[in-house]
């Protein structure tokens, strides 16, 4: 099993950085990872080659625009429909540019519900993986990012952030100021998306998650129409792959196998 480097796709009008990992060479779908609101491709550590080893498919892991080595934010502030315009926009343009027909999303946070979004309006998808996903804003979530702003302040943050993505400071308040937003409150992907989902779902949530409760989950299974399995995660925050990554494994890997 190979990597590659790190090549440049032009989607949507925008350069993005992606990854491939080669799986065993059998027609499978390609699982395509998509990262947290402050993550990018290195920040999955070695959570999707484990996944390609375990499943034989093959990895497209890419750093989403204004994260990771893809190009700089360049708007002075997000819209609060920015996961939308990645699901609808930038997703479905990167996967005609790489030719992936046929694909099952993984995703962690932003990236989680931006795989919900993409599934939900009609793109093709084997199935749809979520780790703490968010589907609509509870008030742990917006305290929790408040939190994260004044620790960026105060502590060394920049520099940690800045060892994986270009313009550490830009990333992080194109994902604090839209999250912070008043009219970000209203957001809410239940009604219009999750209804239509009707591949299968995974959805992985740890009970210690600063950044939502389990109704996140709990909502998911009711709207859904296809099957839905959850995993609720005890001494977990809200990276299961990171803090309970054996067990988040585990799962990713069965479900991913039901499916291929």
């Amino acid at each position: 099993m190979l990597t590659s480097g790190m090549p440049v796709v032009k989607a949507a009008g925008r350069s993005l950085s992606y990854e491939w990992i080669e799986g065993d060479g059998r027609a499978r779908p390609t699982l395509i990872f998509l990262h947290e609101g402050l993550g990018s491709i290195r920040q999955w550590r070695d959570f999707p080659v484990k996944a390609v080893a375990a499943t034989g498919c093959c990895a497209l892991v890419y750093d989403r625009y204004g994260y990771g080595q893809s190009d700089v934010l360049e708007e002075p502030r997000r819209s609060v429909r920015f996961m939308h315009d990645e699901a609808l926009a930038f997703l479905p343009d990167l996967r005609r540019k790489l030719g992936i027909d046929d694909a099952i999303l993984v995703g962690h946070s932003d990236g989680a519900s931006i795989a919900l979004i993409h599934a939900g309006a009609g793109h093709q998808a084997r199935g749809v993986a979520v780790m703490a996903p968010h589907v609509f804003i509870e008030p742990v979530c917006l305290a929790s990012i408040e939190a994260a702003t004044r620790t960026f302040e105060t502590t060394d943050l920049p520099a940690k952030l800045g060892r994986y993505h270009r313009d550490a400071r830009k990333t992080f308040y194109g994902w604090a100021d839209v999250w912070t937003e008043e009219n970000f409150k209203s957001w809410d992907i239940r009604g219009e998306y999750l209804r239509n989902i009707r591949c299968p779902v995974l959805a992985i949530q740890g009970v210690a998650d600063a950044y939502g409760t389990m109704a996140q989950l709990d909502d998911i299974a009711r709207h859904v129409a296809g099957p839905c399995e959850l995993l609720k995660l005890e001494a977990c925050g809200h990276a299961p792959f990171r803090d309970q990554p054996e067990t988040t494994l585990g799962a990713v890997t069965r479900f991913i196998d039901k499916l291929k």
